[in-house]
């Protein structure tokens, strides 16, 4: 009774907290994660990858000193979907409204292929995460985009492909969208499996809809806990900012 009572607390109070704007670590089904949320409504969300000379970011570092340079303060970023040896997007990216790569439909090996995927998009002032036969679907035209995979969940399903005793443990990071509009970005402290980080989104922070970003790459930066990770190289990355 106790371990039952002790896991639905857990659960009451990830799908509480997320309202909150802003990060904190939290505990989940014992494993610790953290959690950073954001209403498009009120905080300045974008997808970055390149600088103005073509260039990859490729830390978060690198980006808050880009952004400063035009008196913009990075407050959150986090690594943002799959990419290649260039460090550029393999599936659907989107900046200012400028697609800069199309959105990738194939079949292939790899995470980003374990269908169905989807992508993260940012419309007006609102944030969705939609797999990608219901992105081409609803016919969006986001102001920012990044489509990576596979989906984590779907439409308060958790992918079919997961299983309870899967052997894949890896830090992992991702995002949801819950029912009120809220994004929700998780990054895992330890080794998980897939099954147990879309628990996280579908149990925990109640996010009908996630997409996993990456694996053992991820990385976050926060102004707020005094964090700057990703240190190995990184493409596309979705982040906070401010005007100063």
């Amino acid at each position: 009774m106790l371990k039952a009572f002790t896991l639905a607390s857990a659960a009451f109070f990830y799908a509480v907290t997320p309202v909150l704007a802003g990060c904190a670590d939290k505990s989940f089904e014992g494993s610790n994660y953290t959690v950073c949320s954001f209403d498009p409504n009120l905080d300045r969300l974008a997808t970055f990858n390149l600088d103005a000379t073509g260039e990859p970011y490729g830390n978060f570092a690198r980006l808050a000193a880009e952004l400063s340079k035009s008196n913009t303060h990075l407050t959150f970023a986090m690594n943002a979907g799959m990419f290649d040896e260039n460090l550029k997007p393999i599936g659907l990216y989107v900046e200012n409204g400028k697609t800069l790569k199309k959105l990738n439909r194939r079949n292939g090996f790899g995470n980003f292929h374990l269908k169905p995927n989807g992508v993260f998009f940012l419309e007006g002032k609102k944030a969705q995460v939609l797999d990608t036969d219901s992105f081409v679907a609803a016919n969006a035209k986001p102001d920012f985009a990044s489509q990576s995979g596979p989906m984590l969940v779907i439409d308060g399903k958790i992918h079919p492909k997961f299983s309870e005793t899967g052997t894949s443990f890896k830090i992992r990071n991702g995002v949801g969208v819950t029912k009120e509009g809220i994004a929700v970005f998780v990054l895992s402290h330890g080794v998980v499996t897939f099954h147990q980080f879309a628990r996280v989104f579908r149990d925990g922070v109640n996010t009908p809809n996630a997409l996993f970003f990456d694996g053992s790459v991820s990385g976050i930066y926060s102004t707020e806990l005094g964090r700057n990770e990703g240190f190995l190289p990184l493409g596309p990355m979705v982040g906070v900012v401010e005007a100063r």
